[in-house]
């Protein structure tokens, strides 16, 4: 027989326990980062690895929408898109990251090309990407409630960078700024949506499941970055190498 599902109020506690736990704002690498204790090919390594993140969240959304039957859900879900690519009076997140990109002296072009691009980083965004292809249209949806953690980290990044970097400036960091209010109206929808169809224990497990599977993949990221330019700071073949500045 299987166990009657936690109401409402306990899978949220649970959603947000694993984000107090695992996400990735408690990495080591983001501490550095917001602390100002980064140089900057470091942090220029971060803004190009973490640009092939940005780059693929449209995909994975796009590859959502396409298995979702109802138009009402995809009508609300493909918001997120031009969020990232852009729309009439948006110039879309991935232009605003790479303002960022531009403002810390890499070369655009390089950057969308996705050069130096860490393994380990390729790996976990495919693999964030082929899960919301793969998976329960809840599992996929579900993956995305990492973004009730969001606002926090950047409302802490901008701060951080604010303070101790050059480069950072209302234009410059204007991705964060924008995420504070698109991701907390995009969370609200989809935890809305998971509330009402997460009906049994085992699909309330299942995201849950979603959403630790999207802080690995966002821990991941890091894991690379810090091995590849903190500590060991061993770039594998092919990776982004550091300049000889402070």
């Amino acid at each position: 027989m299987s166990e009657a599902p936690w109401p409402r109020e306990e899978l949220v506690a649970r959603i947000r326990r694993i984000g107090e736990e695992r996400y990735h704002s408690l990495h080591p690498f983001h501490r550095l980062l917001h602390g100002g204790q980064l140089k900057h090919g470091q942090v220029q390594a971060w803004v190009l690895n973490r640009f092939y993140y940005q780059a693929r969240i449209p995909l994975k959304d796009a590859a959502l929408l396409s298995r979702m039957e109802d138009p009402a859900l995809r009508r609300s879900w493909r918001k997120r898109i031009e969020e990232h690519d852009g729309g009439p009076g948006n110039e879309g997140g991935i232009e605003r990251w790479l303002v960022l990109a531009e403002a810390v002296g890499l070369d655009r072009n390089r950057v969308l090309r996705h050069e130096g691009v860490l393994p380990g980083v390729r790996f976990a965004v495919d693999a964030y990407v082929q899960f919301v292809r793969e998976r329960s249209l809840i599992e996929a949806m579900a993956s995305s409630l990492t973004e009730l953690f969001a606002p926090a980290i950047h409302e802490e990044r901008i701060a951080g960078l604010l303070r101790h970097y050059d480069f950072a400036n209302e234009r410059t960091l204007a991705y964060f700024k924008r995420r504070l209010t698109e991701a907390p109206e995009d969370v609200s929808f989809t935890l809305d949506w998971v509330l009402e169809h997460a009906t049994t224990r085992e699909r309330q497990e299942a995201v849950l499941g979603a959403v630790t599977f999207k802080t690995d993949v966002l821990w991941a990221q890091l894991d690379a970055l810090h091995h590849a330019y903190v500590e060991p700071a061993i770039p594998p073949p092919g990776a982004f190498r550091l300049e000889h500045r402070s």
